[in-house]
């Protein structure tokens, strides 16, 4: 501790007071009113390390005329209910490893500065609800025992609640978040409540031991997090980073003219994705979900390589990349090539991108084989007919170019693997055309012998 404690035992570690030096939880009646006294709106408000009891804290407040200044209770210990309606603090507030026995309600404060809590200690109720702090506020490494309200709360420069641990119920519903929130390592025990709040977040490496429903209109991140029950998250106009993340329950996740990646993310129960307007994900590679649902989602710049079960993923109402149509000259055999449009995962159509734009190894793209490519077009489930031809042609398709079975070449070259009827139709066309004119030229030949 950086203050002179008191000198009434050891054990108390109140800042002292001159010229007694004792703290002001032990000062006599007539020493405490003269150290009230000397309060006054808008000065400083040094109680570090001091025993506060409900009595205490509404005597300091009033001797301040309910405005004090700068605030020290880094420390200070608050034994009765902390009830702060209509107190405005004029300077920035610390509270750094304080210690609150009973309720801790802000409710109807106003903080013109910075408050930090940090470490601090809630073992009842907390209440931020509707709270107004211009500067930032500062949770982190705090522990709450029991439920926590920061509903309607504005933080001007945002909110910090990294390693911060939240035992009980927890409402950021309605939150204006300013210069963002930080969560980044905190601990929900019990159910997260975060709707409809403005302002960036990130809950990297964050754990939900309970189901968390969150919804933002800023970028939300949740890299590396872990729930144990209901993860539903819903966004709109903004990104959303699921990379990593872990879920043990159902996983629902609702996009609105958003963005989400997850790449990398674990999803053990079933899980929806579902868009609106232009949603889509940027990366479902190397995602672990048996049971996987996309719906109204645009996937063509989405990335499926490594994703562990193709066959629990169905597609519905979602668009994919297109693959170049036309005829193109390549620098391997054969040297003329012909592509007819069609659906493609956004893996295949980057190998475009190869020498000759032929379906080679498109440069940066390691691990995308025409074998991973196979096994992803055999598996995925669109529930369109168009499409789903289109993979199961892909799928094919990618068979051929990793030199699997004779037969596939031919197979392509005659009839497009049964999936081309155009092709096998041309081909008729040709060969009658070739047989027409045989016999056209056969008759001619055998009449001009006649003739003579």
């Amino acid at each position: 501790m950086d203050w002179v404690t008191c000198a009434y035992s050891a054990a108390c570690t109140g800042i002292a007071n001159r010229p007694s030096g004792l703290c002001l939880a032990h000062l006599s009646p007539e020493q405490l009113a003269e150290a009230l006294a000397c309060l006054a709106p808008g000065r400083l408000l040094d109680l570090r390390g001091t025993t506060i009891t409900s009595d205490l804290l509404a005597r300091v407040l009033e001797a301040a005329g309910g405005r004090p200044g700068r605030t020290r209770l880094d420390r200070a210990r608050f034994t009765g209910d902390v009830r702060l309606s209509g107190v405005t603090f004029t300077g920035d507030v610390s509270l750094d490893e304080a210690r609150f026995d009973r309720l801790a309600s802000f409710f109807g404060a106003r903080f013109d500065g910075n408050v930090s809590l940090a470490g601090a200690r809630f073992t009842r109720e907390l209440s931020f609800h509707g709270v107004a702090v211009r500067g930032h506020v500062s949770l982190d490494r705090a522990v709450m025992s029991r439920d926590a309200l920061f509903s309607q709360a504005v933080f001007g420069r945002g909110l910090s609640c990294e390693r911060a641990r939240f035992d009980g119920y927890a409402t950021f519903d309605g939150a204006r978040l300013g210069d963002g929130a930080a969560f980044r390592g905190a601990r929900f025990g019990r159910t997260l409540s975060f709707r409809k709040v403005s302002g960036t977040a990130g809950f990297e490496a964050a754990h939900f031991a309970a189901d968390a429903y969150l919804s933002a209109t800023a970028r939300l991140s949740l890299a590396r997090a872990r729930a144990d029950g209901l993860l539903d998250v819903s966004v709109a106009r903004c990104g959303l980073d699921l990379r990593g993340v872990e879920v043990t329950g159902a996983t629902a996740v609702k996009l609105t003219d958003s963005s989400a990646d997850l790449e990398g993310a674990v999803l053990r129960g079933p899980a929806v994705v579902s868009g609106r307007g232009r949603s889509g994900l940027s990366s479902l590679r190397q995602v672990d979900a048996a049971d996987l649902a996309l719906h109204g989602l645009d996937l063509s710049a989405c990335r499926f390589a490594g994703l562990t079960h193709p066959s629990g993923v169905r597609v519905k109402d979602c668009t994919f990349a297109l693959t170049p149509r036309g005829v193109r000259v390549s620098l391997r055999w054969p040297v003329l090539r012909w592509f007819s449009r069609r659906s493609a995962l956004a893996d295949e159509y980057d190998r475009y991108a190869g020498p000759g734009g032929d379906g080679g190894p498109a440069p940066g793209r390691a691990g995308v084989t025409p074998d991973n490519l196979a096994v992803l077009y055999a598996g995925l489930r669109p529930s369109d007919r168009a499409t789903s031809a289109d993979f199961a042609f892909a799928a094919m398709e990618m068979r051929r170019r990793a030199g699997h079975h004779w037969w596939l070449p031919v197979s392509w070259l005659l009839f497009g693997y049964g999936l081309r009827l155009g092709r096998t139709v041309g081909w008729f066309a040709t060969l009658a055309a070739i047989a027409a004119v045989a016999v056209l030229w056969t008759s001619t030949g055998h009449a001009a012998v006649v003739h003579r």
